[in-house]
């Protein structure tokens, strides 16, 4: 099989999705890979280190498209790619389609066979290839809250872990999976005064047992995140519903309960955002305000931290693009159940129910496009 490897073009998106260790893999398996030049040097990767495994550098992103049967990207494409993806292409990378109509509909449009990283799902309800950029978005969210938190940012000027004499500040962590335990625990390290809201008693209880003594745990329900918000400095809105659009737990007239400098960060941004008043931002702009309250919302959280998050993410996709490509896309799909879940729109139909009713679309059960 050919496989591609575009540049990002995504605003400040400096992955690559795939690393030479990856590459070399899938050539070992009697693929071609066929990289676009220049595409690993945000990440740190020189397209020398791509040579060296047997990798064949291609000058434009054209190019990658039009030779590729397979391209293996890190974000969804943009518009100026959607002319690109061809009918029957099997374009596997994070798709979020549940946040975006616009890209939904090209894709549709295209005929590709579009996988996406977000709903591969194993057994255990586990999500393999969105924990690893999970992992760093969750960390991450802290960071960047902590920043804004600054007084010559817009924020509060509080110390997220206080100083002797002085309380920390206070962290509201809304959903606890592996982004939210990620924010926690970061949040706790630096010696916040963390809160961590679910609705998963059994989650819960998990979270309770392995979590610094300066964590707290809350069932979520809108009684409880009304009352948290009005003391909170920084809140980490962190819930997930696969391949679905985030339900929106914080509303508008919420927002009154805050007090000024509040930062407020969607990591749900990438699934439409668990903030009423969230729109994505970018690496460039990463910030709004709301009345009074700093929305960070950026939708490629992982990117400003590219060489970590290009090879913890290869860590992961890489067994998975390997079948595929041995394989064909039907056959593994037909044969691992966890990447059949990944397929979202195959040929025209989209496959995934919670694509289906986000943009009230017809909804192609994915036995039948096997």
């Amino acid at each position: 099989m050919i496989i591609g490897i575009p540049k990002e073009i995504k605003n400040n998106e400096n992955r690559v999705s795939m690393t030479p260790a990856g590459v070399q893999q899938l050539v070992k398996h009697g693929h071609t890979v066929i990289v676009q030049k220049t595409a690993g040097l945000g990440s740190g990767i020189p397209d020398d280190d791509y040579v060296a495994v047997g990798a064949k550098m291609i000058d434009t992103i054209e190019e990658v498209y039009a030779q590729a049967e397979m391209i293996i990207k890190v974000k969804e494409p943009i518009e100026p790619e959607y002319k690109l993806v061809r009918k029957g292409q099997l374009l596997f990378t994070y798709l979020h389609f549940a946040s975006c109509e616009l890209l939904t509909k090209a894709m549709i449009d295209s005929g590709a066979v579009c996988l996406a990283y977000e709903t591969v799902e194993t057994a255990d309800h586990a999500l393999p290839l969105l924990i690893p950029m999970s992992e760093v978005a969750g960390r991450m969210s802290v960071q960047e809250g902590m920043y804004f938190l600054e007084r010559p940012h817009g924020g509060k000027g509080v110390l997220l872990g206080g100083v002797p004499g002085v309380k920390p500040a206070k962290v509201f962590v809304i959903g606890g999976g592996v982004v939210g335990t990620a924010a926690a625990r970061t949040a706790a390290g630096i010696g916040a005064d963390v809160t961590i809201a679910d609705i998963s008693l059994p989650r819960l209880a998990y979270l309770a047992d392995i979590m610094p003594k300066n964590v707290k745990t809350l069932m979520s329900n809108e009684y409880n995140i009304r009352q948290e918000l009005k003391d909170a400095d920084l809140v980490i809105g962190s819930v997930l519903i696969p391949g679905a659009k985030a339900p929106k737990l914080v509303t508008r007239d919420m927002l009154a309960l805050l007090k000024p400098g509040t930062v407020m960060v969607d990591v749900a941004i990438d699934q439409g955002g668990c903030f009423e008043t969230s729109h994505p931002t970018t690496h460039q702009e990463p910030i709004y305000e709301v009345d009074g309250i700093t929305h960070y919302a950026v939708a490629n959280i992982p990117g400003a931290v590219a060489r970590t998050s290009t090879f913890a993410l290869t860590n992961a996709t890489i067994p998975y693009a390997v079948k595929l490509a041995d394989m064909g896309w039907k056959e593994a799909c037909r044969k691992y159940a966890d990447l059949r879940l990944g397929l979202n729109v195959v040929d025209g139909k989209v496959v995934y129910e919670g694509v289906a009713k986000a943009w009230n679309l017809p909804y192609t059960p994915v036995e039948e496009v096997l």
